[in-house]
């Protein structure tokens, strides 16, 4: 079989797999968040194997207790930030109002130095592209929650997801051993070695990510409650959470928490101690946490997880947000693999014109070697 019809049959493979996911996306979420639990637990089920428990009893204790983590934190933590949501979004014109009655002599002499609109017609534009962005964010969260959480979906995800979780838990080793088996022969230790990558990839972002988000958000939401901001607790584990999006976290914890403290505090120093606990997470982030706990061989480049969770989110709703990372991360490995088969090539190269081949793990080495000019 030569490689064109290899590459037309792979192609036909990968065109009917995306059609069916298209069609079967709205039951699609259990079974994608059961696979993503599983992955996530795996290596701790791989752990208690080592220490000479049986796959079946490991499965058991690591689902149980995920399920129970997962109830606390439904139970202690959900209901307290329902709350804090719905107070805050009620609170928050008059947030706006104090926030605008405190920044009017800041604002008068920006106008008086820089020409710009009077109060009113600021004001009025601010209210205008406020309104935009609450209505865009609306409609986004009204097109995940129809897409991706209507009630069968969400029933489905509390009732079928623990089921799909323990089972490929359970066998995760034996599907990834029936996976190998049925690698092209001529081509398995092509695909493996990109499948360790791909997993490489996923584990640091994943894994590594979580630990990050989880850890801001209890920094965040601890900090801003005791320094007493009004509701603290939702913005912090807003900010938290949100970490996974690169800089939208951050920013938005910090704009929030900003315009929140200018408003509800007189003392500047309250303002300034809610300025320097994002200051501070920041530090730890990109100092400390990231490095020890994402490390530098993600891959994955910030701009291509926006644009992949955006891509995702706006084609499957929110399957597409939990799909959107390791697509990303797989068509990363894949175009960094077709740019090293390529500088290895002739194409590249230029063998056929005289160039020698190159070795392609030394990308620097210049294919023609340039003789000294002779002075006269």
């Amino acid at each position: 079989m030569t490689l064109g019809t290899q590459a037309k049959i792979w192609g036909v493979i990968l065109v009917a797999f995306v059609v069916f996911l298209v069609l079967l996306k709205s039951i699609l979420l259990p079974f994608v968040a059961g696979m993503a639990i599983a992955y996530l637990l795996d290596p701790t089920c791989d752990r208690l194997e080592r220490m000479g428990c049986s796959r079946d009893l490991a499965t058991v204790i690591v689902t149980a207790i995920f399920a129970v983590v997962v109830i606390l934190f439904l139970l202690l933590i959900v209901p307290l930030a329902l709350q804090e949501a719905v107070a805050f979004l009620g609170s928050l014109p008059d947030f706006i109002s104090r926030t605008q009655d405190r920044l009017a002599p800041y604002v008068a002499q920006l106008q008086q130095s820089f020409s710009l609109p009077d109060a009113a017609e600021m004001s009025q534009l601010a209210r205008e592209r406020f309104g935009t962005a609450l209505s865009w964010l609306g409609g986004a969260l009204q097109s995940v929650v129809g897409q991706g959480l209507a009630l069968a979906n969400l029933l489905s995800l509390i009732f079928i997801t623990p089921v799909v979780t323990f089972y490929l838990l359970r066998d995760w080793d034996r599907l990834v051993s029936k996976l190998d088996e049925l690698l092209p022969r001529a081509h398995a230790a092509t695909i493996r070695s990109q499948a360790a990558l791909v997993n490489q990839t996923l584990a640091g972002f994943a894994r590594g990510q979580s630990m990050v988000c989880l850890t801001l958000a209890f920094y965040y939401a601890t900090g801003l409650v005791l320094v007493g901001l009004p509701f603290g607790l939702i913005v912090g584990l807003i900010a938290g959470l949100l970490t996974f999006i690169p800089y939208v976290g951050s920013l938005t914890g910090f704009g929030v928490s900003m315009a929140i403290a200018i408003g509800q505090f007189d003392d500047p120093w309250s303002i300034a101690i809610v300025a320097l606990i994002f200051g501070v997470g920041q530090l730890v982030e990109g100092n400390f946490l990231t490095p020890k706990l994402v490390g530098d061989r993600v891959g994955l480049h910030p701009v291509w997880i926006i644009f992949a969770l955006l891509a995702g989110g706006a084609l499957f709703g929110f399957v597409g947000l939990l799909l959107a990372v390791p697509v990303a991360a797989v068509i990363g490995v894949l175009v960094r693999f077709g740019i090293g088969q390529y500088r290895a090539s002739r194409l590249y190269l230029g063998s056929e014109a005289g160039i020698p081949m190159l070795d392609p793990e030394a990308p620097t080495q210049l294919p023609l070697e340039i003789p000294a000019e002779r002075g006269d």
